[in-house]
């Protein structure tokens, strides 16, 4: 989403790369203008890869009990979160995205009115979606490690689906706002050029952008936190007298932790600093806060490509089911009947293991 300018109608909304084709800014388009769509085509690219490979995966292959049988899709709650989290990041790629690259390297915004307004909604959807898995995968990571008595009960395939509902309920609901005011307007200084902007000013302006840095940030920040820690420390207690090969496993487990944490906390923490400037200050329009601008663009991007890896790519066992797909499921098709059991594991190869 392109945040906008420190007043909703104002000159200085105008892209940052279209100031300098404005009437009086004389010279063309900047260097921006080539860069930009070529980095975000990079991260489009890898992260839309990355997150289709995941969805195939999950969806291709099947799991079965001792003996073989037909199988059945893999309902396991992780693979389910897993699965939503890779919707919502390759929806975000590609709701987002590619509008983006046209703001600053096109004068105008070309896409229509719908686009303007669902474009922006639902990049905001799909935004929140990918937020709220990944702290509802915390939490259910915290009940199958820590609370393990009770997580047979808890940790159902039904439970998983309901949770998946309220994350797409609370996420639409919470961005009608977004689609309420984006409008293509024109700008007495571009009278033959059309914009995509955010009309919308006032207190309750300012209270949305705030709840969306609660809802969408802090709290979650939060929760993860709490939740990994409660992880890590519960796994210190139960590994402390054990084996090198589980002293091995805990430090990897301590260090995915610190990456999943750190990789949403840096990839989205300069895109709520500048929705919060712009809010309670006034944001520069200089060389700085442009390149500040589009390196939060391409953070929040970025979080879209990180999440697969993260959750599924560092898994061995994944990468097994991956190599399976691509070449017993695609190449040599296995007989049917024959079920090949894979388990994606998660910050702990003995109490927490999830089958694909």
């Amino acid at each position: 989403m392109l945040l906008p300018g420190n007043k909703s109608s104002s000159w200085a909304e105008l892209p940052e790369s279209n100031r300098s084709e404005a009437p009086g800014g004389g010279g063309g388009p900047g260097l921006e203008a080539v860069i930009v769509p070529v980095v975000f085509g990079l991260i489009f690219v890898v992260g839309v890869v990355g997150n289709s490979l995941v969805i195939l995966v999950i969806g291709k292959v099947k799991y079965g009990g001792v003996g073989g049988g037909s199988g059945r899709r893999s309902g396991n709650p992780t693979n389910i979160f897993i699965l939503n989290l890779s919707v919502a990041d390759l929806s975000f790629l590609l709701f987002c995205v590619p509008f983006q690259a046209t703001i600053y390297s096109l004068p105008q915004w070309v896409f229509g009115a719908f686009l303007c307004r669902f474009g922006h909604y639902f990049s905001t959807v799909s935004m929140l979606v990918s937020i709220f898995t990944l702290a509802a995968m915390s939490v259910d990571r915290y009940i199958a490690v820590v609370r393990s008595k009770k997580s047979p009960c808890v940790r159902s395939r039904r439970n998983a689906l309901a949770g998946v509902c309220v994350i797409w309920t609370l996420s639409v609901v919470c961005s009608v706002p977004v689609a309420q005011h984006q409008f293509l307007t024109s700008h007495p200084n571009a009278p033959n050029s059309t914009f995509c902007w955010e009309e919308w000013s006032g207190a309750s302006r300012l209270s949305y952008k705030v709840s969306v840095l609660l809802l969408g940030y802090l709290l979650p920040l939060l929760l993860i936190c709490c939740c990994y820690t409660r992880v890590l420390f519960h796994l210190h207690k139960k590994m402390k007298n054990m084996s090198k090969k589980s002293e091995r496993s805990k430090r990897k487990t301590v260090q995915t932790v610190l990456l999943v944490v750190s990789a949403f906390t840096i990839c989205w923490l300069p895109h709520h600093i500048i929705a919060m400037w712009v809010e309670f200050g006034t944001f520069p329009l200089n060389d700085a806060s442009f390149a500040f601008r589009i390196i939060s663009h391409c953070l929040s991007y970025g979080n879209s490509c990180v999440n697969p890896i993260l959750y599924a790519f560092l898994s061995e066992n994944f990468r097994k089911a991956c190599h399976q797909v691509f070449t017993c499921r695609l190449i040599y098709p296995p007989p049917r009947g024959k079920v090949v059991r894979f388990r994606i594991e998660n910050f702990s190869n003995t109490h927490s293991t999830t089958n694909i």
